[in-house]
């Protein structure tokens, strides 16, 4: 007979790292994750892990082989299943009793407000290409007082910014407004990686490919990514620890053992990132 669920016995293994009365707190707290693929899936299991009571998840896609190397939710049980539901499915089979509200056709304009409703923080997980909409998603954050964060999978590492109530915003440290797309993506990837970590195993710069939006990506920098946001989002649920706010931000790379706590005053307009745009120009062009 199957064990029934009981919350308590369930996550019992944080208590010690978090206390009764903390773990408590979490299961009272509502986390927005857009995004269910590579990080967003990642992102989901370990923070129903941590016991988070309650979410709003979105994804409009399905699981294809493709994701295999990386996504937690693709295998061949899952091949052309929604990645929505399964994951909330797996999620569930960790809490039953978990509150999880989906967003089925992803996030636009008309279901922003309905997708922040509510929630004590945003978990990012767009597809890098997503820039349009992964901005929108962070002005209305900051506009709600919604604290934000981002974990980028790059080659075998992970690099991690927060965006904070009464902190730097995100429009102020990437500085996108009034560009082409590429200059954006440009923007975001120099503004996520200042210490560009990854860029000395690259072993075939061709699979970057900007024109048709695809580049290489690792099941392990998924994970790491997943551990550092669900630690971020612990210490910004209890107001418990230091969490780094851009235009500070951290990058660690398994593959280099390397680890930099990077600091852009001025984000993408600080002389470093300017050099940095003008170097990421010339890759894509080149390409």
């Amino acid at each position: 007979m199957p064990q029934s669920f009981d919350y308590n016995e369930a996550f019992s293994r944080n208590i010690g790292w978090v206390t009764e009365a903390e773990q408590h707190a979490l299961r009272s707290k509502r986390i927005a994750i857009a995004g269910m693929g590579g990080v967003g899936g990642a992102h989901t299991l370990a923070l129903t892990r941590l016991g988070i009571g309650a979410f709003h998840l979105s994804d409009m896609d399905a699981f294809g082989v493709e994701n295999f190397n990386r996504q937690v939710g693709a295998d061949m049980t899952s091949v052309d299943e929604q990645k929505l539901d399964v994951m909330t499915q797996r999620a569930l089979n960790i809490n039953p009793e978990l509150d999880i509200k989906g967003f089925p056709e992803g996030i636009n304009d008309d279901n922003l407000e309905a997708f922040l409703d509510g929630v004590d923080l945003y978990v990012d997980s767009l597809d890098f290409f997503a820039v349009d909409i992964r901005r929108k998603v962070f002005a209305r954050c900051y506009e709600k007082g919604i604290p934000a964060v981002t974990a980028a999978p790059l080659g075998m590492g992970v690099a991690f910014l927060s965006f904070l109530p009464g902190k730097m915003s995100f429009e102020d440290y990437f500085q996108m407004e009034g560009k082409p797309e590429q200059e954006q993506l440009l923007s975001f990837l120099v503004g996520l990686s200042p210490s560009m970590l990854q860029l000395g195993y690259l072993v075939d710069e061709s699979r970057v490919d900007f024109h048709a939006r695809k580049g290489p990506s690792t099941g392990m920098a998924c994970e790491l990514c997943a551990g550092v946001a669900a630690t971020n989002a612990l210490k910004i649920l209890l107001n418990r620890g230091d969490v780094i706010a851009a235009p500070w931000g951290l990058h660690f790379d398994a593959f280099r053992n390397k680890m930099k706590k990077t600091w852009r005053p001025g984000g993408n307009s600080n002389p470093m990132q300017k050099l940095m745009l003008m170097v990421a120009r010339k890759k894509v062009s080149n390409a």
